[in-house]
């Protein structure tokens, strides 16, 4: 992947360095809402490379949202964060591939569905630190923190993918994030909002197929960030979709639920199989619209 050229993001927190964030690993309103450790595990290994925070997997929006008060509070008196893109080979590339997926959503997002994009903000961090969301640790992965617009990465989860799924290379890391890119994206068109407040209407199941819609939107996004991407930049090299099926697969439900209890749980699935996750990128790399993302009404996913 040819990403040295690309316009590097000033979008970036750089919170490295600061410690741990405080605390040990904990789930927004104290406990996992009756959830089995082994139930806890899957959605903390979903959430590590994939997903909005494991702690709204858990606990549900509602509850998330009743941090925001603390977490505004606890945010008082921090030290001074690093802003602007970092020097260091890991930041630099965060900060590149999120300056692109900037420049290509502020222009295909206006086309295609009349709405302007709103950069997120990526906070790098190490161990540990706190988001919108509740507390954000490395075993979490990345995420996509609706609360404060904010993706949350510590830089490690790029040798941690090939340590723990055997997935490496560029591109499958920058799927990564425009996967989380892709969350914010669905929050600027007013999906995520909708989307938090039916499953507080729904049980479990209904709302566990809800967040698989949700993901596997993110994916196709990814799939049309990349398309877009590699129109304008010319930044794909050969071998670098197969990086993302390769990464797609490798963190499909049905693939982690396997490798982690050794059986299949589908109505617990939250982010969808490792078949759907590949298909819905290459929909939208195929496509490079966004319309073709639309998982809540596809009649098969």
């Amino acid at each position: 992947m040819r990403w040295e050229d690309f316009r590097t993001s000033d979008n970036v927190e750089d919170r490295r360095g600061e410690g741990g964030g405080g605390g040990g690993f904990g789930f927004p309103g104290g406990g996992a809402g009756g959830l089995g450790i082994g139930t806890i595990v899957i959605l903390c290994i979903i959430g590590w490379v994939t997903g909005i925070n494991p702690a709204i997997l858990i606990g549900g929006a509602e509850t998330v949202t009743r941090q925001r008060a603390p977490q505004e509070q606890q945010q008082q008196g921090q030290p001074d964060r690093r802003t602007g893109a970092p020097t260091d080979q890991s930041g630099k590339f965060a900060a590149a591939i999120l300056g692109n997926t900037e420049d290509v959503w502020k222009q295909v997002l206006p086309n295609q569905t009349g709405r302007q994009y709103t950069p997120t903000t990526m906070v790098l961090y190490t161990g540990g630190t706190r988001s919108g969301c509740g507390q954000a640790r490395a075993a979490m992965g990345p995420f996509y923190c609706p609360l404060d617009k904010k993706v949350y990465l510590d830089t490690t989860f790029f040798k941690e993918m090939e340590q723990k799924f055997h997935v490496k290379g560029e591109f499958a890391y920058a799927y990564v994030i425009a996967h989380e890119v892709g969350h914010h994206v669905q929050d600027v068109l007013g999906i995520l909002p909708k989307v938090q407040q039916k499953q507080q209407q729904v049980g479990e199941r209904e709302s566990n197929a809800l967040s698989v819609r949700v993901e596997l939107m993110a994916d196709c996004l990814a799939g049309v960030w990349a398309k877009n991407s590699n129109d304008r930049f010319n930044a794909l090299e050969p071998g670098d979709i197969e990086e993302a099926m390769q990464a797609a697969s490798a963190i499909g439900d049905d693939k982690l639920q396997k490798q982690s209890q050794g059986y299949v749980v589908p109505d617990s699935f939250t982010h969808g199989s490792s078949a759907q996750r590949m298909r819905w990128f290459q929909t939208g790399y195929r496509s490079g619209q966004t319309q073709s993302c639309d998982t809540f009404r596809a009649a098969q996913l």
